[in-house]
């Protein structure tokens, strides 16, 4: 769907350079695939000007001027003064400043201060006014950094706040509840795929009653300053105030923005809490956790630093190892966890967690190296629940499957990375839509009548172009593979962020070219009640008062959506584990940030301690088993586990046993396995924690015996040698 968006805005009238300020940071453009949490529209990037400053608020004689480049021209607004009851400041390094009273940007600007939470949702709609909007979707509620519009615009759900066209002199404001130390903003401009909407300066003012207004002001002219803005819609622009301000409100007053477009803007405001004894107001709850863990981003040396920590420190339970290496040559790390690191053992399950597919949605290895710390030390506090989880379950941990992609948007800052940049690896390769495509060929022979009997139902091959040395699969995307040839993985999670719902299988339409279609797999039932569980038992998404992230109320369907009704994904992870391999995979989109400032890290990690832990331990529900040789009692590797009604089978690992994904009640299980006779029994999956054991015994065919007689130089008794030859006669 997203794809098909992009490509219709290529039609779109092109449009010439914006006017923002030189120095601001300009990010550069991705490869034209769809994001995956409702994909971000990206207008052609230009150099940025420096714009003109407007009137500052009826303190200067300066006349209204229009500078065009390349025809574009900014629109000026005059505004009147507003009266100055003192500064309330605290120190700050002076900021260099020009003439007319503009911020020249041309020093690096780091902020100071954490958001206040535009973004991730802590300030609530309430808290967001504006002087007006065009419409309730583009109502000031909608002015939070990186939000994303919907489908159309007009709707509900559109990309900014926008004022309206008549609007002389719009402003938007956050009122932050409580004195805050305000030191920053940062802004981007509409994000649309019909329209280009963008604000090129604006003054920044403050109160403390809403009712009489500040303003920043330079500190060499003494006018307001003028901070410059945006030069195209997606592109965070951090401005730092000269001198950071203690207020209750602020106010953004655009200035200038795009001809033919109207004042939109999306922000976030940088602020630090400052203690008041006389505040009013119940104080938000502090965002922390009563773990001892290591709550910051971790860009690659520091990971590999973390897990090398975590290993130390828990040695008889960890073991890290890496399945290959990304397009620069930084390993894909992996810790191993369990009572017995390093090898399979006969009737464990094995799951994963797979972070980090899309570099720059970081909150998810920072979840997975949390995990991983926090498992390592529970299990020495002799915790019963992790104990159990350690001992009866092989855990496999991949914090990041795109270091290359989190390294550009690690460089970049949380706040300054925008929706997309870091989101691809290297060669500019969107990893989830880089697996093969192994629907079309299994719906194409189930259309023919071919599966099960021609065609299996699982473990569906590599197609051939697949496999081409030419072919375009990124080095990440193979080391996965080999990695889930390797393992005989049950369940894992593929973790995002973006959003906050969880998507489960088939993410890729059954129609061809639908946009969004439901699509479910044959084990629907499983799908929707292992994302149940991580739905029900995170923090986040059971908040009723919460918002919706973008333009799209999940809460309203359990906070779960099948992934193809949500927008078709064709060669996602979670189809190719499900058709290639035994492993139920599913979609955690973990917060509507795709990468929360540090500060919010103990939060989220509490949100999703728990759902982190519930989903591992689902591996238990179903049966379980080993297929073994009735006279040897050797196990018997690739076996085939059908289940009556469910067109999916599975398959035993080397040693013969396997595990089976099903949901509470009665199933008819039948064990198959070349030279061998067939066997189906009975097995009930009750309510209670399982797993099931449903164990069988084969029994060799006539004709495998043979055969096994023969490979060992055994001669052929002569009555069973003038049977064959009867045999072959009547064949004949």
């Amino acid at each position: 769907m997203w794809g098909l968006l992009l490509a219709l805005a290529a039609f779109a009238p092109a449009v010439g350079p914006g006017l923002g300020a030189p120095g601001t940071s300009v990010l550069g453009l991705a490869p034209p695939a769809a994001t995956e949490a409702r994909g971000s529209t990206l207008a052609p990037q230009s150099s940025p000007v420096q714009p003109p400053a407007g009137k500052s608020n009826g303190t200067s004689e300066q006349h209204v001027r229009i500078r065009i480049v390349k025809k574009k021209k900014i629109i000026m607004k005059k505004r009147k003064k507003l009266t100055h009851p003192g500064p309330l400041v605290t120190a700050k390094p002076p900021v260099t400043t020009t003439p007319a009273g503009a911020l020249d940007p041309s020093e690096e600007q780091e902020p100071g201060c954490p958001p206040l939470g535009l973004e991730s949702l802590r300030v609530s709609d309430s808290q967001l006014e504006a002087s007006s909007s065009q419409s309730f979707g583009l109502g000031p509620h909608r002015g939070r950094l990186n939000i994303q519009s919907g489908l159309e615009d007009g709707d509900l759900y559109d990309g900014a706040w926008c004022a309206e066209e008549q609007d002389t002199e719009p402003w938007f404001q956050v009122d932050a509840r409580h004195p805050t130390r305000f030191s920053g903003i940062i802004t981007q401009g509409r994000n649309s795929v019909w329209r280009y909407d963008w604000v090129t300066s604006y003054k920044v003012q403050f109160s403390n009653d809403s009712q009489t207004w500040w303003g920043s002001r330079n500190r060499s002219s003494g006018m307001d300053a003028v901070f410059p803005a945006n030069s195209d819609p997606e592109t965070p622009v951090l401005n730092l105030l000269p001198e950071p301000q203690v207020a209750r409100f602020i106010r953004l007053l655009p200035q200038n923005w795009l001809q033919g477009g109207t004042s939109c803007l999306r922000a976030e405001i940088l602020a630090c809490p400052i203690s008041d004894p006389n505040d009013l107001f119940p104080k938000a709850p502090e965002l922390e956790s009563s773990d001892p863990l290591d709550f910051r981003h971790h860009n690659y040396k520091a990971m590999r630093k973390l897990m090398k920590e975590v290993n130390e420190k828990c040695p008889n339970i960890t073991r890290i190892y890496s399945i290959g290496k990304s397009h620069q040559g930084l390993k894909l790390y992996v810790m191993e966890m369990s009572d017995q690191p390093g090898e399979h053992e006969l009737g464990e399950p094995e799951v994963r967690y797979v972070a980090g597919m899309h570099g720059n949605e970081a909150l998810g290895r920072e979840l997975v190296l949390l995990l991983m710390q926090f498992l390592c030390h529970e299990f020495l506090r002799g915790d019963p629940r992790v104990t159990r989880l350690l001992t009866e379950t092989r855990i496999h941990l991949l914090p990041s499957m795109n270091p290359d992609g989190y390294e550009t948007a690690f460089r970049r800052g949380s706040e300054l990375v925008g929706w997309a940049e870091g989101r691809w690896n290297h060669q500019g390769i969107d990893l989830n839509h880089n697996f093969a495509d192994l629907n079309t060929p299994l719906w194409e022979a189930e259309d023919d009548g071919l599966v099960p009997d021609t065609v299996p139902n699982h473990h569906l091959p590599l197609p051939a172009y697949y496999i081409l040395p030419n072919a375009t699969v990124a080095p990440e995307t193979r080391a996965v593979i080999e990695w889930m040839k390797r393992i005989p993985f049950v369940l894992s999670a593929n973790l995002h962020g973006g959003e906050l719902v969880v998507s489960y299988p088939f993410d890729m339409t059954r129609t061809p070219w639908a946009a969004r279609e439901l699509t479910p797999t044959p084990d629907d039932s499983v799908f929707r009640w292992l994302s149940t569980v991580y739905a029900g038992t995170n923090r986040a998404m059971q908040d009723p008062d919460r918002r919706p992230c973008h333009n799209q109320d999940f809460s309203l369907h359990g906070n779960i959506i099948n992934g193809a009704d949500w927008h078709t994904v064709p060669g996602s992870m979670n189809d190719f584990s499900y058709l290639h391999t035994n492993c139920f995979e599913i979609t955690v989109e973990l917060s509507c940030d795709k990468f929360p400032h540090e500060n919010e890290l103990p939060q989220e990690w509490e949100n999703n301690k728990d759902a982190l832990l519930t989903y591992l331990e689902q591996v238990r529900m179903g049966i379980t088993g080993v297929v073994r040789d009735k006279d040897t009692e050797l196990g018997i590797a690739d076996a085939v586990i059908a289940v009556d009604g469910i067109n999916h089978d599975v398959t035993t690992a080397w040693g013969g046993d396997y595990w089976r994904l099903l949901t509470p009640g009665d199933y008819m299980v039948t064990a198959s396995a070349e030279g061998y006779h067939t066997a189906t029994r009975s097995c009930r999956v009750p309510f209670e924690e399982g797993p099931v054991p449903c164990n069988f015994h084969l029994t060799k065919t006539p004709k495998q015996r043979l055969r096994e007689l023969l490979a060992a130089g055994a001669k052929v008794p002569p009555d069973l040698r003038r049977r064959l030859e009867r045999l072959r006669g009547q064949k004949h």
